[in-house]
């Protein structure tokens, strides 16, 4: 039994205990009995007991956690069989207790039963289409015509609440569509399904279609890009819904329509990591963020206040985006205890400061310069705050007792032709290093470039769109793998948790996606054609740049975790020796010349070979 008690919930609750006083009270009207059942107060008591099993059983169907605004017939049977087997364990009971009433006073308050909670529910499903309708009425509202792909449930409840002006969902429903030849010809809410997905694009021109709504959240990565696919060769505005069975009661009833972006064009499925049962070092714990203002860490922020922790603190050197931070999460999780500590990596005294105040028993090492070109220009900077920044931070959680540290790497440290990610693999080294040493368990999460993160690739696709072009990529091979913010958060949380020390935890992220099939897809979202309405340009291979990344180094394996979708690179291992000197060599470099310093770099980082791509060193 799972009740997610609301104000709802609670005036369901206390409607239903109404209503079996009120059935058993006429019952025993209409069957001539009221004189022998209400001879004392005793009786009220015994209908306290029948209140309380059916709303028991009730509870156990379900029926306080369903949208009543959008019932149907399979909530009608419910509702008969909840309120049926409530009325037997009710006379079982009262039979197994020495309470006699008449069996024909059970029979008759089991349709008056019926009547009564259905009705109830019922009016919710009134109330609430006539308030949308009186909300729709009073402001005006786009309604462009609309095809619904999918004649699913959600299929059904899109085209149910644009019928009826809901402004969440503002369209008007036209034509449908759904790949199973069974629901071909068929009606929902009055809207023929006219075929499948081949169809889209003609049926948008015979009905002068305007919007399409994609409903289909059941279905494949693999469907749903080709139906995406084809949705994009028209000029429709696109939007999506969620899966409306995967959400809480307050949130599918004010669901509405979303764009669809460009993580939805990816096509496959948002890798969902169960935090929750990894949490264990999170939960009543003082939790420490680097970088905690930026994309990554402000997100990590959001996700283990999901986990419980006792308190937050959140390292930065720019206040704003931290400030800013600090506000959002305090107005949803007021029992957590947020922190903002402003201040560098890069200075010892100040790291030291912090873990000496705070004594973090976990933290997330989010703070890195990652933008690969501006660190080709600025080696001597990227060593400082990459390495040297990483390094204060291992040291501070070794000597003040940090449980966890965990270190958030790029796979572009996999065998680096960036200085970014020459120093990226530095930091593998030195928490690597440390692990083989220190009672805290140190731990790199490596993974792809993430979607809509401070400085990628896709807003400044947006921006270039949004000026009506060109949009620039380097060149029309180059790929790269891709993950969500929250995606790439979830891996960081997952993989402390698993950790045992000295190991590079590695997302499964499919297929690498070529860039510029997503600068296409982004110019169609508009509902642009690529190279007619915004042109597309290629500019060259920027400094250190790759045409493809990759998640190993080629001395390097995996192992299997029980996450299917979690790997532990294996590779060569690390010796105290070998990067305390290359840390003498590369802290020298920091008052070299950037030429020196990539050299110094190239030698501390085997891996590593740097590339200028014509342009050398500036």
């Amino acid at each position: 039994m799972d009740v997610h008690i609301t104000k709802r919930t609670a005036l369901l609750l206390l409607l239903d205990i109404i209503a079996t006083y009120l059935s058993y009270w006429l019952a025993s009207i209409l069957t001539n009995v009221k004189g022998e059942v209400f001879v004392n107060n005793e009786i009220y008591f015994v209908l306290g007991i029948l209140a309380f099993i059916n709303v028991v059983v009730l509870a156990t169907f379900r029926l306080y956690n369903n949208l009543w605004e959008y019932a149907s017939i399979d909530e009608v049977i419910q509702i008969v069989g909840a309120t049926v087997l409530g009325t037997l364990g009710g006379a079982v009971f009262l039979w197994i207790i020495g309470t006699r009433l008449p069996i024909r006073v059970f029979v008759v308050s089991c349709f008056l039963l019926i009547f009564f909670m259905g009705g109830i529910r019922f009016v919710f499903r009134f109330m609430r289409q006539k308030g949308r309708a009186i909300a729709s009425s009073q402001r005006t509202c786009d309604r462009p015509r609309t095809l619904v792909v999918g004649a699913g449930e959600t299929g059904s409840l899109a085209i149910g609440r644009m019928a009826s002006k809901d402004p969440l969902m503002p369209g008007i429903p036209i034509v449908a569509t759904d790949d199973d030849p069974a629901k071909r010809g068929q009606r929902i809410h009055g809207v023929k399904v006219s075929g499948g997905t081949p169809d889209i694009v003609d049926l948008v021109d015979r009905y002068d279609i305007e919007q399409i709504v994609v409903a289909i959240p059941s279905s494949t990565p693999e469907e749903r890009k080709r139906i995406y696919g084809e949705c994009t060769k028209t000029d429709c505005r696109l939007r999506t819904l969620p899966n409306v069975r995967a959400l809480s009661l307050d949130e599918i009833g004010d669901v509405s329509l979303r764009d669809v972006d460009v993580a939805d064009l990816l096509g496959r499925e948002e890798i969902v990591l169960n935090t929750r049962a990894v949490s264990g070092y999170i939960a009543g714990e003082t939790v420490l963020v680097t970088g905690g203002g930026g994309s990554i860490g402000s997100e990590l922020c959001r996700q283990l206040c999901t986990v419980a922790p006792a308190r937050i603190v959140i390292f930065d050197i720019y206040e704003n985006d931290a400030y800013m931070l600090r506000n959002e999460l305090l107005s949803e999780y007021d029992d957590i205890d947020i922190i903002i500590e402003i201040g560098n990596v890069c200075d010892k005294e100040r790291v030291n400061e912090v873990f000496a105040k705070y004594r973090p028993g976990a933290v997330f090492h989010a703070a890195a310069h990652k933008h690969v070109p501006l660190m080709e220009h600025c080696p001597r900077e990227a060593v400082h705050n990459n390495v040297f920044g990483t390094l204060n931070a291992v040291r501070a959680a070794d000597a003040y007792g940090a449980a966890r540290f965990i270190f958030i790497s790029t796979d572009k440290a996999v065998n680096p032709t960036s200085v970014m990610g020459a120093t990226k693999r530095m930091g593998e080294m030195i928490v690597q290093y440390y692990a083989r040493t220190s009672k805290t368990i140190f731990t790199a999460v490596r993974f792809g470039n993430v979607l809509g993160s401070n400085g990628s690739v896709i807003p400044v696709f947006q921006r270039q769109i949004a000026a009506g072009g060109p949009v620039t990529v380097t060149h029309p091979d180059i790929e790269r793998f891709f993950m969500t913010i929250p995606e790439a958060s979830r891996l960081v949380i997952q993989a402390g948790g698993m950790a045992h020390g000295g190991e590079i935890f590695i997302l499964d992220m499919g297929e690498p996606v070529k860039i510029v099939d997503l600068a296409k897809g982004l110019i169609q979202l508009q509902g642009l054609t690529p190279d007619v309405d915004i042109k597309i340009e290629f500019t060259g291979l920027r400094e250190g740049e790759k045409m493809y990344e990759e998640l190993l180094m080629d001395e390097e394996s995996t192992l299997p975790t029980d996450n299917q979708s979690i790997m532990i690179s294996t590779g060569q291992e690390i010796s105290y020796d070998q990067v305390a000197s290359k840390l003498d060599e590369l802290e020298n470099a920091l008052s070299a010349t950037d030429g020196e310093a990539i050299r110094m770099l190239e030698q501390a980082v085997p891996t590593y070979h740097y590339t200028s791509n014509g342009k050398g060193i500036v």
